[in-house]
């Protein structure tokens, strides 16, 4: 039996305050499904996409190293708060919204948030129209170096519908 591909992961991150899980949990999901929509059309470029509470990427460094995209706002994601500095402004709309990424993603990191979730889904759409492409790309060009940096490479099961990787829905 061939022995199948590895997949690298690409990590949605959301807050864990009751307002990030009724708000935006549901936006990383329509984000998820775009990417595996985008993902599906360029054929050889092998990932998965797990949605993550912001409190296990920042307590798990194996997760900090694969490509990650923040969701909602430094006020209801620890992710969003501690990146709020780090990564430099892409895009800001009138005090309204923002997406914060390096435009030549040394690092594949991304925050997208809005001052309120109808303004952070506009950030999303715009982060689809303008920068999936690039992200995905970046992600690409280094599969072989993130599929090696995947926590779960060694393991058998094949069930891409988990998106909690580690095994715990609640968080």
């Amino acid at each position: 039996m061939a022995e199948k591909q590895r997949a690298g992961l690409i990590l949605l991150v959301t807050g864990t305050t009751l307002r990030a899980e009724e708000a935006d949990r549901p936006l990383a999901y329509y984000l998820k499904q775009q990417i595996e929509d985008a993902l599906r059309a360029r054929p050889g470029v092998p990932f998965r996409v797990s949605v993550v509470a912001d409190v296990r990427w920042l307590h798990e460094e194996a997760l900090q190293v694969l490509p990650s995209i923040s969701l909602g706002g430094p006020g209801v994601n620890l992710l969003a708060k501690q990146w709020l500095d780090d990564l430099p402004l892409c895009m800001a709309v009138d005090d309204r919204f923002c997406i914060q990424m390096d435009p030549e993603l040394d690092e594949a990191r991304v925050s997208i948030w809005g001052m309120n979730n109808p303004d952070t889904q506009i950030a999303v759409s715009l982060f689809i129209q303008r920068y999936l492409p690039k992200f995905l790309d970046h992600c690409a060009d280094h599969a072989a170096e993130l599929s090696a940096l995947d926590p779960e490479a060694g393991s058998e099961s094949d069930d891409s519908e988990d998106d909690d990787i580690l095994g715990n829905d609640d968080l």
